[in-house]
Parts: C-alpha cells; sequence; structure tokens
C-alpha cells in the first residue's frame, strides 16, 4: 500500500489542464499551455471513461494502437481531480475548473439546496445545473472566442444535469446507438472540419461500465479495450492529417473482491452521529452536526486504521486535494472525508445498487488517479 495519497497538482498535470492547453494550441488568446502540446486549428479529445494510466500498461497487448502512443511526441500522463470519479473529471474537464472551484465534488453529495443527497450521474428533479454550477465552462469561453465546439455523446446524456454542468457551450450530437462506430466517427469527422478552429468532444463509455460490472481484471473488461483501441485507430485514420486527436480518460479503476469490502451499517456504532453518508465505495463523504465531528472522525480512524486515509475537509483542502475551494462550495464536501487505500472498499446499505460492483475508484491511489495523455 502507498503510505501517502496521490494528490493533483492542478494548473499543472490535470484533467482540468487538458481543455486549456488545447486553446493554446489552438491559438486562442489568454490560455495556459500546461502540457506542451503541439499547434494545430482542429483538435478531437476521446474521452475513455476508465481508461487508467495504470490499467492500460496492464492490458498492453490488448491495445496496441494506444500504447504506439505512450511515449509519443507530447503524449503523458495526467490526474483526475479528487474525487477520482466521472462526474468531478468530466466537469473538470469541460470547465478547465478545479473541483473547489465548480462544485461537482463527487459522485454524491450534500445538496445545497435541500440537504439531502445529489446524486451527480442522475441528478435530482428540479435543480438546475446552474444552482450548482454558475461559473463559465471552458467551453462557453471558447465559443465566445470563435472556437467551433461539439459534443459526440450518448443521446440519453443531451440536457442532463451533468451535461449542462460541466460541457454546456458545445453543440451537443446525440448518439442514439453507441455502438454504431461508424456513425461516430463520421459525425465526429464531419464536426472537427467545422469552423475555422473547431474542437470535438468524443465520450465513449463502454470501459467504466465493463469494469464496474465484471472488473477490470475480466476477459469483457480487455474485450472493450480492444473494441476501443480499433475505434481509436479507425477515428485516427478517418481524420484529415491536419487535425490532432488527444485520446484520454477521467480515472482508473480498481477491483475491490467482497472479503475487502467494510459496510458501515454492520460495525457497530460506525455510524452513530453522521447526519448523512454520500460518496462510494472508494470515496467516501461523511457529514455531521459541528459538536459530533470530532468523534465522527476519531471513530472512523480507529475503526479503519491503514485501511483508509481518514481526514477532516479542512485538512484536504490544505493538502491541495481539490485545489483552491470557493466558499459556496465548501459545505458541500463532507466534515469527514474517507478515502479507501489499497483495494478495500466502505460499503453502506443505504446503497443496495453498489452491492453489485467489482471495479471501483474515487479514492487518490495510483491506478484511480493517474490517466493518460496520448495525442496522435
Amino acid at each position: 500500500m502507498s503510505h501517502q495519497p496521490l494528490v493533483p497538482a492542478y494548473g499543472t498535470s490535470t484533467i482540468a489542464d487538458v481543455v486549456p492547453s488545447v486553446a493554446a494550441s489552438l491559438g486562442v488568446d489568454g490560455w495556459p499551455d500546461a502540457l506542451g502540446l503541439p499547434a494545430a486549428s482542429r483538435w478531437v479529445i476521446l474521452l475513455v471513461d476508465g481508461l487508467g494510466a495504470h490499467n492500460l500498461a496492464d492490458a498492453a497487448e490488448h491495445a496496441p494502437f494506444l500504447m504506439s502512443l505512450v511515449g509519443a511526441d507530447a503524449s503523458t500522463t495526467v490526474t483526475s481531480g479528487v474525487p477520482s470519479t466521472t462526474a468531478t473529471s468530466i466537469t473538470c474537464l469541460g470547465t478547465g475548473l478545479t473541483p473547489g472551484q465548480h462544485g461537482i465534488v463527487g459522485y454524491a453529495f450534500r445538496n445545497p439546496i435541500d440537504c439531502g443527497c445529489l446524486n451527480a450521474l442522475a441528478w435530482a428533479p428540479g435543480v438546475s445545473a446552474l444552482d450548482l454550477q454558475p461559473r463559465l465552462t471552458a467551453f462557453e469561453k471558447l465559443s465566445r472566442q470563435g472556437v467551433t465546439l461539439t459534443s459526440v455523446s450518448p443521446a440519453r446524456f443531451e440536457g442532463s444535469g451533468l451535461t449542462e454542468a460541466g460541457l454546456r457551450g458545445a453543440r451537443f450530437q446525440p448518439v442514439p446507438d453507441e455502438d454504431d462506430h461508424a456513425a461516430r466517427i463520421q459525425w465526429t469527422v464531419d464536426a472537427a472540419a467545422s469552423g475555422d478552429r473547431s474542437l470535438v468532444y468524443l465520450y465513449e463509455r463502454s470501459l467504466d461500465h465493463t469494469g464496474h460490472g465484471q472488473g477490470w481484471r475480466s476477459d469483457a473488461w480487455r474485450a472493450a479495450l480492444a473494441r476501443i483501441d480499433t475505434m481509436a485507430r479507425t477515428l485516427r485514420a478517418a481524420l484529415p492529417a491536419d487535425i490532432r486527436l488527444l485520446i484520454t480518460g477521467d480515472h482508473g479503476m480498481m477491483d475491490s473482491p467482497k472479503d475487502r469490502w467494510i459496510v458501515a451499517e454492520d460495525v457497530p456504532g460506525l455510524t452513530d452521529g453522521l447526519t448523512l453518508l454520500a460518496g462510494e465505495g472508494r470515496f467516501r463523504q461523511l457529514y455531521a452536526e459541528p459538536r459530533d465531528v470530532d468523534a465522527v472522525l476519531a471513530r472512523w480512524r480507529k475503526k479503519l486504521g491503514e485501511r483508509a486515509w481518514v481526514v477532516r475537509r479542512e485538512e484536504a483542502i490544505e493538502a491541495d486535494w481539490f485545489g483552491f475551494v470557493e466558499k459556496r462550495v465548501l459545505d458541500r464536501y463532507g466534515d469527514v472525508l474517507v478515502a479507501m487505500r489499497g483495494d478495500w472498499a466502505l460499503m453502506t446499505r443505504t446503497q443496495p445498487n453498489e452491492f453489485g460492483l467489482i471495479g471501483m475508484h474515487g479514492s487518490l491511489t495510483e491506478r484511480e488517479m493517474r490517466v493518460p495523455v496520448l495525442i496522435a
């Protein structure tokens, strides 16, 4: 087990630095090029949900095209934000902001409107994306600066809370059939050719879905990786040479066997004093009344020991887990944060659907945090 969490270097090498670096490559004024990308007037970003750098390296034989780009000019690795989860990382990508700035602070967290639990993937009825994320996205800013932006994403995500919070500003090209790679590639090629300068965001989620259900070590996960590798190769061949392709992920994945699960409600006294238990199996956010926070912190540290990093919210902020945290975002984070170490998971009976998972993510381990940035 690593003794220290992998803390993002915001402004230097995180998923939030990708689009600003692409903007600098496009020649748009005022954007920092943290990643040193080659100059180009057209870019496609292929975001493969669940593509961790370590997962890819360990399954290299199933992804010959992607592996051929590792070590190529400008290819590198970055980290996700914290927690290392889709809702947070995709919002980092589309906004160019740290989690503490954009406020989508995890998979599930305290809703600042009604203080209930907000699932950032399913969203809540009556909650506007602008209520939770009022900052201009990087896509909105670039659109105002003359870049043509398109999001090629599953049709079901059109107008969703997460799409509007993190990716607004791009024209939405719905994909009704995600298995129709030819159609997705053609839409991407057409969108990339639009306008004088263009950026296309193409989202692929099958790897993450397969990993959650069957584990990243499974044959099914490797087969999904191979299909994505073929799609990426075909996409690169279909794009004109002057259009650059950037392939990245939003987080990696850790398989957690059931004998490494701690069920919160089954540990005597563990949930005492909590007003809300949110987050996900690898990164839990604990909310309590101010008078109970010290006791909650002590209890969870004692019960979990070396199986987790258990910290106060203030400790995590001081350690820069979330980048700069705006005041409006502060109370969305748990009073106590539990980031699991090794392959442990912290489960809760309030979320029974999570008991079907094998692959998980959210914590600050190398495997979950580090993602590739591959340039083709």
